[in-house]
């Protein structure tokens, strides 16, 4: 499973983060990094909910690329 996070900034200075592969997934940092690091918490427990509620997931081998 490999995830895409796309960012930019908006116009108040704030970073947004997106992970294309999960719908609704995306976070707000101070900066590049911190919006990146949330994303990536955020995929992370959607990914743990779903094998909580035995979604199919497979394989489960996850990793991360800015876009």
């Amino acid at each position: 499973m490999k995830f895409t996070i796309e960012y930019e900034q908006e116009e108040d200075g704030r970073w947004l983060a997106e992970v294309l592969e999960l719908p609704g997934v995306l976070a707000y940092g101070k900066d590049r990094e911190d919006a990146i690091a949330r994303a990536q918490a955020l995929a992370l427990r959607v990914v743990a909910d779903r094998l909580e509620h035995s979604e199919s997931i497979s394989p489960l081998l996850i990793s991360f690329a800015t876009a």
